[in-house]
């Protein structure tokens, strides 16, 4: 009987009862629970996604402290609509004056592209072995060789004859700049292999600017690098954006300027190489000299002192020219620049113009002179008549002097070589120098065995 119980088919639908029973079900309950909990979980789930993760009241209203039900995140200032204005103009006033600040530079550097570019490679300039304690003062100063070609084709700055050679020289530290000029027919070695002596203004026509850097360095005993280099036009145009130059004509240099002499007329001459007209003067008197006329006044040199007192003009023009641009307002410097984009060359970059026009207002031309200090003339070979230095070491002892302050500086054996041969060549001495007609150097001339300074044969 009980087998057979044991045995028996369950009806349908009965349940097991006692032990077995309950461990069923526990098990179904556990597992409802976990389904029941799984079920929950996605229902969060699916409502914090869907309303940004605050569970909004059955209400519709939002919780007072801006959706943080939890409390872990503290209340901010809520941002006002105007406060939201006021920060987006800012930051569009600031994106507006950096892109002017952008397109000023990018103005300014694609106008210095335009100038005609050098670039020098200084591995190719003769700069002598000098001393450490001259190497050491040098480096205190900016030292640029200016030259003033003397062509007919505008624009040509690798070929012809520098009719103006000047060093300029700027103190780095005061930014007092001054200026010698080197007189175009001075008797020096010209920095070839060959080691030829010819007239100064001769390098520039050999080699351009690097054979004229070269040259002024090793006859100097200077460590130029740099140069800027114009024709007629840069100077005629400049003068007439400024407004003209005012200078004191003698009625002699009017005469000449007109060509009332025989010679040249200059007028003429620089209104046909410029394209610009202008007029003759009136005789001697104070002019403001338009840049036809003030070119022209830079030229002349059939008075007394020939190119000693031409050297001093082309000073004075400079000189006047630099004391107008520093008055100038931003817009006549704007059209100085345009205008003479093409009319200068430079080994200057683009970074260093801007860095030096950032000084513009601090530079101070304290002085003007003319080299060599010592002089006489003579006629050497087929050079024809040259300015001799008497002699080379005296007068560069002198410069450095003059330039740097440097009462200490003794020349170079590059430079007492030179000078040696130059006495050689010429058969003038330091004891064959005489006064010239500048007045900017009569306290270098050197008196003859009476005692009394003598005017040069040229006067």
């Amino acid at each position: 009987m009980s087998e057979q119980n044991g045995n028996r088919t369950r009806p349908s639908g009965s349940r097991p009862t006692g032990t077995h029973t309950s461990s069923a079900n526990g098990a179904r309950k556990a597992s409802q629970t976990r389904s029941s909990q799984h079920s929950q979980q996605g229902e969060r789930k699916r409502t914090s996604q869907g309303n940004g993760g605050t569970k909004r009241p059955a209400n519709g209203t939002r919780p007072a402290n801006g959706g943080n039900t939890n409390g872990s995140r503290p209340a901010g200032k809520k941002t006002t609509k105007k406060q939201r204005k006021k920060r987006k103009i800012i930051i569009y006033v600031v994106e507006v004056v950096v892109l002017l600040i952008l397109l000023v530079v990018l103005f300014a550097w694609m106008k210095l592209n335009k100038i005609h570019k050098d670039d020098i490679n200084e591995e190719d300039l003769t700069i002598n072995e000098l001393d450490s304690a001259t190497q050491e003062l040098l480096s205190g100063y900016t030292n640029i060789a200016l030259f003033g070609l003397d062509n007919r084709s505008n624009g040509d700055f690798d070929t012809g004859r520098s009719d103006s050679i000047i060093v300029v020289s700027i103190n780095n530290d005061t930014k007092e700049v001054r200026m010698v000029s080197v007189y175009r027919d001075t008797y020096l070695d010209m920095a070839t292999s060959d080691g030829s002596f010819a007239k100064a203004n001769a390098a520039y026509s050999k080699g351009g600017p690097t054979q004229a850097i070269s040259m002024l360095n090793k006859n100097l005993d200077l460590d130029i690098t740099d140069y800027v280099a114009a024709d007629f036009n840069a100077v005629a145009d400049c003068v007439d954006l400024l407004g003209g130059i005012t200078i004191e004509i003698t009625d002699e240099e009017a005469a000449i300027m007109n060509g009332e002499t025989g010679h040249q007329d200059y007028i003429a001459e620089i209104e046909q190489v410029t394209g610009k007209k202008s007029s003759h003067m009136n005789g001697g008197g104070t002019y403001n000299l338009d840049g036809v006329q003030a070119t022209a006044y830079a030229r002349i040199r059939y008075t007394a002192g020939d190119d000693y007192r031409r050297a001093l003009r082309q000073r004075t023009v400079l000189t006047k020219m630099i004391e107008k641009a520093k008055k100038a307002d931003l817009s006549t410097l704007n059209k100085i620049i345009n205008s003479l984009f093409g009319e200068v060359s430079t080994s200057f970059t683009n970074a260093e113009i801007i860095s030096m026009a950032a000084y513009l207002q601090s530079y101070e031309l304290v002085d003007t002179a003319g080299f060599p200090y010592y002089k006489n003339t003579a006629s050497v070979g087929n050079q024809g008549d040259c300015v001799i230095p008497c002699d080379l070491s005296d007068n560069v002892t002198e410069l450095h002097k003059y330039l740097f302050d440097d009462d200490s500086y003794t020349p170079s054996n590059t430079v007492e070589a030179i000078s040696d041969k130059i006495s050689t060549k010429t058969g003038y001495t330091s004891e064959s120098a005489v006064k010239t007609s500048d007045p900017t150097e009569q306290d270098h001339a050197k008196t003859d065995d009476t005692g009394n300074t003598e005017e040069s044969a040229e006067e």
